[in-house]
């Protein structure tokens, strides 16, 4: 198994911690954010580890990774960043934001997962956005699920009808991964498919999330499956969220 961690961006809403550094080499309790993630991964068996970089790209020296680069990193947005590590996507893969913590055992449940393509969402994600007011609910991926699959996936709906916020991580079989990069080849090359104007949350492709084109595989029937959680994760958008985080780590809970 391999996995791909997505960290091209410039992250401004971290400033001033991210004037100097890419956001996941910020470090939180005396530990950047990406060195904990890649303590995660080999406490799961997972050593071949590609980081795709953009901003400060030369900040980037830990050693045993895999890096790509995204230096366009200011005209695409996260589906684009992905691409760049194209040759970890040839067999099974993992896929993560840079932003976000999360325990082994979520890596772990994602693992086990038997699927083709798996996503971890918290189904208790509501409780963590009272007083987030610098990342509000309006931001969540919010996913809806019926009997295990993934039936839509956006942040344009009401989120009274979400069953959960994907969190970021998620998993591609051999044949997912074929899936995925096939339909993204289709969406980009083929005149007839093209949108004449947003790519389902983006205005353009280039500006896709990978949430973007996982909800194209849905729209196309192909099976998304959830993995559900309840909390053991953080995101760190804001400065808000990053003294939450530490809190979090103080009291062990990540």
């Amino acid at each position: 198994m391999k996995a791909i961690i997505l960290a091209a961006g410039p992250s401004s809403r971290m400033r001033p911690l991210t004037d100097d550094s890419p956001k996941t080499l910020v470090p939180i309790e005396g530990k950047p954010i990406l060195q904990r993630l890649l303590e995660a991964y080999r406490s799961c068996g997972i050593d071949e580890i590609a980081v795709v970089r953009g901003y400060q790209k030369e900040k980037f020296t830990i050693p045993n990774l895999t890096y790509f680069d995204n230096d366009n990193y200011l005209k695409n947005n996260i589906l684009s960043s992905l691409f760049y590590a194209e040759e970890f996507m040839q067999d099974e893969f993992l896929v993560s934001y840079c932003d976000i913590l999360y325990s082994k055992e979520v890596i772990q449940k994602l693992l086990d997962s038997p699927h083709d393509i798996s996503l971890i969402i918290d189904t208790e994600w509501e409780e963590r956005y009272k007083g987030r007011t610098e990342h509000p609910t309006d931001e969540a991926e919010l996913a809806c699920v019926e009997d295990g699959l993934v039936t839509r996936l956006s942040k344009f709906f009401n989120p009274a009808v979400a069953y959960g916020e994907f969190i970021g991580l998620a998993k591609f079989s051999k044949k997912g991964s074929e899936t995925f990069r096939r339909n993204y080849y289709r969406v980009r090359d083929n005149k007839w498919c093209k949108f004449e104007g947003r790519f389902h949350d983006a205005t353009i492709l280039d500006y896709a999330y990978l949430t973007d084109m996982i909800q194209e595989l849905i729209a196309r029937g192909y099976p998304v499956h959830s993995v559900d959680i309840q909390k053991g994760w953080v995101e760190i958008d804001t400065m808000q969220d990053y003294e939450y985080a530490k809190q979090l780590i103080k009291k062990g809970l990540l």
